[in-house]
């Protein structure tokens, strides 16, 4: 394993855009960063100009950046989905037999992506595994929802990390890749990802934990997350060259930690 400690800095200048790309795994195959929630990981088809990971990476690769040189980077593919929205581990092949490698594997239910989400409410059980095939909205072809009949097989399997009053923090295992899957699951159980508007999860606040929470004067509160609270934590698969296990994790954003610190200072269960 290759060690570069120091973030990947990309940039947008002429739209003040500048991000510093965290990371979490590299070796002479394989390349893995903390991609920040709100940074596209592809192209967008409905906002192609959109600024995207990818293609930051790639534009960097082209113009000699210092993390390509250093890195002798010439090809970088992604290897699986990650929404705009959503913060976590993405994993990237450095060759196209690498990317076609790990293909294979991903085609098989393996391997499996770890999502952390906080939700509104309580799973009811310790664990639940939703088996409900996924196809896109007909009324909103950027979001996914439930088809049993015509959607295709995707398994989220859904385990309770902690409970708060009034709120839950899960872990969520997928064993397929499909597009907003976690969110359009847990949509499907009622128990929407806090902060996800467009599958109607609510706003964390914290004046619904804190007594006697005020808001400044000619202030209004802003909630805890300023999207879905969830976030892609790690990645475990088997090496595409060495054939050894691996997994890779991505810490934790700010605002999921904030997010939680509160709920256990204020809504932590009383036995």
């Amino acid at each position: 394993m290759t060690t570069h400690p120091l973030p990947i800095k990309l940039s947008v200048p002429e739209a003040h855009l500048f991000w510093e790309i965290e990371v979490l795994y590299e070796d002479e195959h394989l390349l893995a960063v903390s991609k920040p929630a709100g940074l596209h990981a592809t192209p967008d088809r409905e906002a192609p100009r959109m600024p995207h990971l990818m293609g930051l990476l790639h534009a960097g690769i082209a113009q000699a950046k210092p993390f390509a040189t250093s890195r002798h980077l010439s090809y970088l593919a992604s290897t699986h989905r990650l929404d705009p929205e959503v913060s976590g581990v993405l994993l990237m092949a450095k060759s196209k037999p690498v990317l076609i490698a790990l293909a294979n594997e991903f085609s098989t239910g393996k391997p499996y992506l770890g999502y952390v989400a906080l939700v509104a409410g309580d799973l009811g059980q310790a664990k639940l595994t939703v088996n409900a095939g996924l196809i896109e909205h007909p009324q909103r072809p950027d979001l996914q929802r439930v088809d049993t009949k015509k959607g295709k097989m995707a398994r989220t399997e859904l385990t309770i990390a902690e409970k708060f009053r009034g709120y839950s923090l899960l872990n969520c295992r997928l064993s397929t890749h499909r597009h907003h899957q976690v969110r359009a699951h847990l949509q499907h159980i009622k128990l929407p990802a806090c902060g996800d508007k467009p599958y109607g999860g609510k706003q964390l606040l914290l004046s619904q934990m804190k007594k006697r929470y005020q808001v400044k004067d000619g202030k209004s509160e802003r909630p805890l997350t300023t999207g879905p609270a969830l976030h892609a934590e790690r990645i475990w698969f088997k090496h595409p060259v060495t054939g050894l296990p691996l997994e890779i994790r991505a810490p934790w954003p700010k605002e999921l930690t904030v997010a939680v610190k509160y709920l256990r200072r204020y809504m932590a269960n009383s036995f």
